[in-house]
């Protein structure tokens, strides 16, 4: 039955399409910088008549034979619910439960478009086969050719078929293999006799790699890690990511050093409701740099945070290396090879309404030759917060428990217990507030082996020792603001002076070793704590007054334009401390202050210095300028200055850059140099180029190396140490790379890491929020 005239059938038909079903893919997360093709759609003229059950057909020209087969030509359209076909000509065998089409053959569904010379498909295998096909994924810009697709019930199959996430028409780079299989129920693929092609020039082959077909975890190899350094050579990690369950994975990354030998990393994650665990081990068995030694080299660090039971909280940050030089020598992403110590700590807490406490354990694996620090084994606090119900008046009661330990036999240890009550009534208007603060504060040590240390040192320790100490506290501060017009536009400016007088009598307290405590910082806003040491073991005499002021202008959204800040302490009585900072004389401070400009939309300056006037001198101060347009566009020009700080000066001053050179290619650069002793302390250079579909990185950087050294850690690795012949600067590269949509969703390279990566690391101003 012949038809000239264009026509449309539903035709009931048992054609399984769960053949046509499993070619759809999971969507590939896109990147929403690359443009996603947009396959020109196969539409029927009524779709309102498709359904899932019957096969729709449209074509210009018909031959139906009863019960047994259909030809169609001439522009043929066929729909299976979403699954589409057009081609010149469409061959249906009812009796055989086939299908074929020829001539400029699409198929199409939510997910895949396919063009190719032919397809066949057949109900009784549940199986599509398509030849000499070009696809493109639907949504993601993900394509490629095969000279044979099948689809099929498992997933899809290709033979001698390539694959590209880049949408130019000759791609940046290609994958090559003699078969592909996608499995979309296991959510894989693999590929095997693969070969990578950048711009069509082969660069490595690989016999068999499978990879995850969307964002989902799977486990596989990572992209390799590559780069270089005086200290250890050529550096190579194969990262290999295992997908243990739903909440747990882990990554173990064969690391080799040409220098120093093959280093074994590993990282186990583990994730439960509120609590998430992280745990860190890389081994190096025999260091080949340290010829005289061959003891394992090591790091460890367990990480473990949450909550649970809603008012508990867990917290257990703990971190230890072989000897002090690993970072130095090795590096780590968990630690900065500038760290003085490694934070060794475990605390419980409960939180309720009106009170807390907790039970802490704590030490630090101290690094170089820095004195040993105590231990706290354990720590236990409760503190009560209780409103009194007048005068807006709080109670508050403070209790600690220390026990303090230290592995040096000649060191005294001690139990110190804490018990402090406080009432505290604040006043507060719009333009003003009164803060009072009363305590008491009582202190009991029981000191033990303190008669070595005494002699030594010629210290009067005690063995037991009780120190009660009252605290008065007023703190009190006015606001002001006023209309003013600055550049012809109007502003408001503040003017907010405070002044706070703090108490606490003169008592003797050299009877009490040191254990936990050291001074605060001086800037401005320490000025008007309550307190000048961390830690009880000093309790600073104050009979003192503190004043400062601020002012603001501020534009009529608010926004802070430009701040300053004077303040300073004065003594009524001779500070007498067992920790007395320079820079201090009788009767008060050095001068604090701090200053903030907004030099115009995207630039700023921030600054805050300590100034002595009795030596006429600056004790410590820091300057940055800083331009920030976006995560692509940064600049910081930085210096900082400390007169006097374990007997040593430091003044620095260092420059970092961020731009981008054209769309596609970014330059991130910084320079640390030593004022003081005239030498670069770090310089690196970065290019980054990234596209749709790729991304690589290459960095260069130099930094000044540093050896540490503590007669009470591995004996045998500083025995090597101390007789190698190490450079004063350590040079070398990076090389980085990520093929986009291979693998699932990548994180782009970015700039932030470039910018936070090296000894001294960029820092984001605050009010430049972009």
């Amino acid at each position: 039955m012949p038809l000239s005239r264009k026509s449309l059938f539903i035709i009931s038909f048992c054609f399984s399409s769960a053949a046509i079903a499993a070619a759809e893919p999971q969507t590939l997360v896109p990147y929403v910088e690359c443009p996603i093709p947009q396959p020109e759609p196969i539409v029927l003229t009524n779709p309102e008549l498709l359904d899932d059950q019957a096969i729709a057909i449209e074509s210009k020209n018909s031959y139906v034979e009863k019960n047994q087969s259909a030809r169609f030509s001439g522009e043929v359209k066929l729909a299976v619910g979403d699954k589409k076909i057009s081609a010149d000509e469409i061959l249906i065998d009812r009796e055989n439960g086939q299908i074929k089409a020829s001539g400029h053959t699409r198929f199409q569904n939510n997910s895949l478009t396919v063009e190719a010379d032919s397809l066949e498909g057949s109900s009784v295998e549940n199986k599509v086969v398509l030849t000499n096909s070009n696809y493109q994924l639907n949504g993601a810009p993900g394509k490629g050719s095969a000279d044979i697709l099948a689809i099929s019930e498992q997933g899809v199959m290709l033979k001698n078929a390539n694959f590209t996430t880049c949408t130019d028409v000759v791609p940046d780079w290609q994958i090559f293999a003699s078969e592909i299989n996608l499995d979309h129920e296991e959510d894989i693929g693999e590929a095997w006799n693969s070969v990578f092609r950048v711009k069509d020039v082969p660069v490595f082959y690989l016999p068999y790699f499978s990879f995850p077909l969307s964002d989902q975890r799977k486990t596989g190899f990572l992209y390799p890690q590559i780069s270089t350094s005086s200290k250890s050579g050529f550096k190579l990690g194969l990262p290999f990511y295992l997908n243990i369950s739903e909440n747990m994975d882990a990554t173990i990354t064969p690391y080799h050093m040409s220098k120093r030998g093959t280093q074994l990393k590993t990282e186990f994650r583990h994730l439960t409701g509120q609590l998430n665990t992280q745990i860190n081990f890389d081994y190096l068995d025999s260091d080949d740099e340290l010829t005289n030694n061959d003891d394992a080299r090591y790091l460890t660090r367990l990480q473990h945070a949450g909550t649970f039971r809603e008012n508990y909280r867990v917290h257990v940050d703990y971190g230890d290396i072989s000897d002090d030089n690993y970072l130095v020598d090795i590096g780590s992403d968990q630690f900065s090879k500038n760290d003085a110590y490694l934070l060794q700590v475990g605390e419980l807490s409960y939180f309720s309404t009106n009170w807390h406490s907790s039970v802490k354990v704590q030490d630090f694996k101290v690094l170089g030759q820095n004195s040993e620090s105590y231990s706290t084994l354990p720590q236990l606090e409760a503190e009560l917060y209780q409103p009194l119900g007048f005068l807006n008046s709080t109670l508050n009661v403070y209790s600690e428990y220390s026990h303090f330990d230290i592995s040096d036999p000649d060191q005294p240890t001690a139990d110190r217990l804490h018990l402090e009550a406080g009432l505290n009534i604040p006043f507060s208007k719009p333009g003003w507030f009164v803060n009072s603060d009363l305590r008491i504060m009582h202190t009991i040590y029981q000191q033990d082996n303190i008669d070595q240390i005494s002699q030594a040192l010629n210290l009067n320790l005690e063995k037991e020792v009780k120190r009660t100490l009252p605290k008065v506290r007023i703190h009190a501060g006015l606001n002001f603001d006023r209309p003013t017009t600055l550049f012809f536009e109007e502003k408001i400016q503040t003017l907010e002076p405070q002044i706070q007088y703090l108490y606490i009598p003169q008592k003797n307290q050299d009877e009490i070793y040191i254990y936990d405590t050291s001074p605060l910082q001086d800037d401005f806003d320490g000025l008007f704590r309550d307190k000048r040491f961390s830690g009880l073991d000093r309790i600073a005499q104050a009979n003192q007054i503190s004043v400062g002021a601020t002012t603001r202008i501020l534009n009529s959204d608010n926004t802070e334009l430009f701040r300053l800040s004077l303040g300073r302490i004065f003594y009524s009585d001779e500070t007498s401390l067992s920790f007395n900072e320079d820079g201090e004389d009788e009767n008060a401070s050095a001068v604090a202050g701090d200053l903030f400009v907004q030099l115009a939309k995207r630039w700023q300056l921030q600054t805050d210095i300590q100034y002595d006037t009795k030596q006429n001198a600056t004790e410590r101060s820091q300057v940055s300028i800083d331009y920030r347009k976006d995560s692509r566009n940064v600049f910081q020009l930085n210096h900082r200055y400390i007169r006097n700080i374990s007997d040593v000066g430091i003044e620095q001053a260092s420059v970092l850059a961020s731009f981008p050179i054209n769309q596609d290619w970014q330059f991130v650069g910084r320079v640390t140099h030593d004022l003081i002793r005239k030498r670069s302390l770090e310089a690196y250079a970065g290019l980054q180029y990234e596209s749709c579909c790729w991304a690589v990185r290459f960095a260069v950087h130099r930094s000044i190396n540093t050896n540490l050294d503590d007669s009470e850690l591995n004996q045998g690795v500083l025995h090597a140490l101390a007789q190698d012949t190490r450079d004063e600067f350590d040079n070398g590269f990076i090389l980085q790379f990520v093929l986009k949509g291979l693998g699932g969703k990548q994180k782009p390279l970015g700039v932030d890491d470039m910018l936070e990566s090296g000894i001294f690391g960029y820092k984001r101003p605050y009010f430049l929020s972009n």
